[in-house]
């Protein structure tokens, strides 16, 4: 249990319960609401029948995502997702359909607000935390009894601290700062931990940056990622048509942590994770020069305006190579028109890019962007497992979106300065 002040998540969760807490202690924690997405929804909806009848407290603040299959790539996916609709209807809840775009990406733009407890039938509800809201990815079970009771059994976490200083130079983002953190921490390096960011730094980041911090929380098995509301965060939700004019929580001063980090920004380089772990880092001009067949520009790690637009000021004036592909997927609907009206989405397309549906096709390998046997890829998704993007012998390198961008007009793994900076 830890001492003196307290951490970011101790605050939200005792602002939620209404008395303090501390990490090491078991809460039943009030649910503000609940995502749910194609994919997993149809095992929370067999475990909401085996309730037979009772009331589900939740139903109206639980919103189905069609995001992993979006439009339905096979048949059996497209009567599943007939099914979810006659449950929906059914249960009362909420529906994204299919374009809108990825749920972590929509419960932030339309649904998430700071101080709110939220649970997803998904690994990076953990987004929201950028909002300054508690994310957690549950399972079935334990989502289905969240609908019906509204609320949670939990194990208040510890927290690391993670102090941002300075600001990145050009062709450096923060996916390359995230890469960096997975890497030193490991995949399991903060599990069932609260990853919690501050400093400085933090205020040179825009809301699209601080949101990759977020969504990759859980690549450290983090149960949540947060940082503290302030202007950028109020701005955003401004600009969304979500006012908010809450007191803002931040963690204190002499709260205890596990651990504390402390990075500087301006001296990060661009960096890769290797084929096969998403945690085997290494700086890209460490890298074999190999030949790339794809690339990804998108997910709901990088799939915001600004990632396609940090893209296009590699790509404006050149063309993709010819052995490469470019797919890029937007994270939501309301990104692409963004991205359209930025002029963009534009001349990543007029370069040579092929823009898909919004959504998660080409990160899960069901759709949309599927490798072959041994295809290599570069793509600014969280993991790259073997196999999940198609063909089991195919490679997949983590990256930011300006190196994907670098590596697109190459066709072999490209550090982006040399192309934006001629260095």
């Amino acid at each position: 249990m830890s001492l003196g002040g307290l951490t970011l998540v101790e605050k939200i969760l005792g602002n939620s319960l209404r008395r303090p807490v501390r990490s090491g202690q078991i809460v039943v924690a009030p649910v503000d609401r609940v995502l749910l997405q194609d994919g997993t929804a149809p095992r929370v909806i067999e475990r909401l029948r085996a309730l037979q009848g009772q009331e589900l407290k939740l139903a109206e603040r639980t919103v189905l995502f069609v995001d992993h299959g979006a439009p339905p790539p096979s048949p059996e996916i497209a009567a599943r997702q007939a099914e979810l609709r006659r449950d929906i209807t059914e249960f009362g809840f909420g529906f994204s359909p299919p374009g809108s775009g990825i749920s972590h990406q929509r419960m932030v733009e339309s649904y998430a607000c700071p101080g709110e407890i939220i649970v997803g039938a998904d690994s990076h509800t953990c987004t929201v935390g950028a909002l300054g809201a508690v994310g957690l990815g549950m399972g079935s079970t334990d989502i289905a009894c969240a609908i019906a009771m509204a609320e949670c059994w939990l194990l208040v976490p510890d927290s690391i601290r993670v102090e941002l200083q300075g600001r990145f130079e050009p062709g450096v983002c923060s996916k390359d700062l995230m890469l960096q953190i997975i890497g030193r921490l490991g995949a399991a390096g903060a599990n069932y931990q609260s990853l919690e960011f501050a400093g400085e730094g933090l205020k040179q980041l825009s809301f699209d940056e601080r949101l990759v911090l977020a969504n990759l929380g859980v690549e450290v098995g983090a149960k949540t990622a947060l940082m503290a509301v302030d202007a950028i965060t109020v701005a955003y939700l401004e600009r969304r048509g979500r006012p908010w004019t809450g007191k803002p929580v931040v963690a204190d001063a002499d709260a205890s942590y596990t651990r504390h980090l402390k990075l500087d920004m301006s001296t990060q380089e661009p960096l890769v994770a290797l084929p096969g772990r998403h945690d085997d880092i290494a700086p890209i001009g460490e890298t074999d020069a190999e030949s790339i067949d794809q690339v990804v520009i998108g997910s709901c790690t990088n799939g915001r305006a600004s990632d396609f637009e940090a893209a296009a000021q590699i790509l404006r004036g050149r063309t993709v190579d010819a052995g490469t592909r470019l797919v890029l997927a937007p994270a939501s609907a309301a990104v692409l028109e963004e991205t359209i009206r930025s002029g963009a989405m534009g001349a990543l397309i007029e370069a040579g890019g092929t823009l898909v549906t919004p959504g998660c096709g080409p990160c899960v390998g069901i759709h949309q962007g599927v490798l072959g046997p041994g295809q290599r890829c570069v793509s600014t998704q969280s993991r790259n497992f073997p196999g999940r993007m198609g063909d089991p012998s195919s490679r997949v390198w983590l990256a930011s979106p300006y190196t994907a961008a670098a590596t697109a007009v190459t066709g072999r793994l490209t550090d982006p300065r040399e192309l934006l900076l001629g260095t």
